[in-house]
C-alpha cells in the first residue's frame, strides 16, 4: 500500500542490494538505521518529475528524494551534512548555543569552530526526503522521522512507516496515538 502512494509522487526503482549499501555506508562513514535500510532495499525512490514549486517559498532541495545509487556524491555529502549545516548557521547568525557545550566564545568565528567541533561528534542524521531525516545506525529502528530546518526541529512521523504515511499518504492523524520520542543523543534535545 506505500509502495503505491509513493508511486503517486515518484518512481521506484529496484531496491540498493547488499553490496550497494556497503559501498555508500564505507564511502559516507555512517551505517543505515535498519528500517531506512529495509525500506531502501524495498524499492529505491527517485525524482522524476519536478516537484511542484510555490513561488517566493525557499526549498531545502531540488530533488529532494536522495538517490544513493546515481546521484551526484557532492549532493549527497550536503543533504549528509545538512543538518549539522544548519545548526552552524544558527550558531552564527541567531546565538543558538548548546547548553552542554563549554561556555559560547564571545567571537563568533570562534564560536562556529567550537560549535562544529562539538557537532562532529553528534550521531549522524541520513536524508529520507528533502529535509526529513532519520538517525543513522544498525540494529537501529523505529525512530521518528524529523524534519530538520536549522535548529527548528520537528516531529514528521511515529516512524518511517508513519512518516511516508503522513507525507504522501493518508491525511490527518494516523491510527497510533502521536506521542513521538527521539532518543538520539544531542538532536532529541532540539526537539
Amino acid at each position: 500500500m506505500r509502495r503505491l502512494r509513493l508511486r503517486s509522487v515518484c518512481a521506484i526503482d529496484p531496491g540498493l542490494t547488499d553490496a550497494e549499501f556497503d559501498e555508500i555506508e564505507q564511502e559516507f562513514g555512517f551505517r543505515f538505521a535498519d528500517d531506512h535500510r529495509a525500506f531502501l532495499a524495498a524499492g529505491l525512490p527517485v525524482n522524476t518529475r519536478p516537484e511542484p514549486r510555490e513561488p517566493g517559498v525557499f526549498y531545502a532541495h531540488a530533488e529532494p528524494w536522495p538517490d544513493w545509487r546515481r546521484a551526484d556524491r557532492d549532493q549527497l555529502r550536503a543533504a549528509l551534512n545538512w543538518p549539522i549545516e544548519g545548526v552552524l548557521l544558527d550558531v552564527e547568525h541567531n546565538s543558538f548555543w548548546y547548553e552542554s557545550w563549554d561556555p559560547r566564545p564571545p567571537d563568533t568565528v570562534e564560536a562556529v569552530a567550537a560549535a562544529a567541533r562539538m557537532l562532529a561528534q553528534v550521531p549522524p542524521m541520513v536524508p529520507v526526503y528533502g529535509h526529513r531525516y532519520l538517525p543513522a545506525g544498525r540494529g537501529m529502528s523505529g525512530h521518528p522521522v524529523l524534519s530538520m530546518w536549522q535548529t527548528d526541529i520537528i516531529y514528521y512521523g511515529l516512524n518511517l512507516a508513519d512518516y511516508i504515511d503522513r507525507e504522501f499518504g493518508r491525511q490527518g492523524p494516523g491510527e497510533e496515538p502521536w506521542e513521538p520520542q527521539a532518543t538520539v543523543e544531542f538532536w532529541r534535545d532540539l526537539v
